[in-house]
């Protein structure tokens, strides 16, 4: 098992719940993680948890492996739009392909996303369209970490920011604000969407925020 040093959507609905519920009020908190402090913003009982500025590693020549390790060929990727590893605090590959189809299609080689996660110390894959379920949105993607015990996640925060910002830097997406859907093509559906907003300064990312809300489901009591 691995230790996850950030985990969005624990974040994004632990924070939700303590709005929800009366347990905390104002508009700006904090949590304290393996690396340090991240400001939360609280927006009704909305939660959005701060990332930071990203870098960049190209996959360059190792793109066939990634593309393999999920079943896709070159032609699957968009013009102009690399693989690339985005770090904002947690790394992930993040893997443009054209269309809702071939994000459907994809058929992850879960050994082989294990040991490409483990080369290039990745939390996972990000695979994402441009194409998106409902209208109005930036993108859908699935998420695999096989290598921390996750095949696919249905809303995963932390990638979702590194994404926003390979939007904007890497495509050219050049606003400050990205929704993005994920969940549709899991087994079984589980559908959510994310909100990242990007702190730019002189045309540069400085911070990144991404968000959602929790939605309160049941209570359950653990003896201990």
């Amino acid at each position: 098992n691995r230790r996850i040093a950030d985990c969005g959507h624990a974040t994004i609905a632990t924070f939700s719940y303590l709005v929800q519920s009366g347990l905390l009020n104002g508009e700006v908190s904090s949590k304290e993680i393996l690396d340090g402090r991240r400001d939360i913003v609280l927006k009704g009982d909305m939660a959005f948890m701060e990332q930071l500025r990203p870098t960049y590693v190209s996959a360059g020549p190792r793109t066939r492996q990634f593309l393999d390790s999920l079943g896709l060929q070159p032609e699957h990727l968009p013009e102009r739009a690399p693989i690339e590893i985005v770090n904002t605090g947690n790394a992930f590959a993040i893997i443009p392909v054209k269309t809702l189809d071939h994000l459907r299609l994809v058929k992850p080689d879960f050994d082989a996303i294990s040991k490409l996660s483990a080369e290039f110390d990745l939390i996972g894959y990000y695979v994402f369209s441009e194409q998106t379920n409902t209208e109005g949105r930036d993108a859908s993607t699935r998420m695999f970490a096989p290598r921390y015990g996750i095949l696919e996640e249905a809303g995963t925060g932390m990638a979702a920011g590194p994404l926003a910002c390979y939007l904007y830097d890497v495509l050219g997406r050049k606003k400050e604000k990205f929704l993005i859907e994920q969940g549709w093509f899991m087994d079984e559906p589980s559908p959510s969407v994310l909100t990242a907003e990007l702190s730019v300064v002189a045309g540069k990312i400085n911070s990144v925020m991404v968000g959602g809300k929790g939605m309160y489901s049941r209570s359950v009591t653990v003896d201990l």
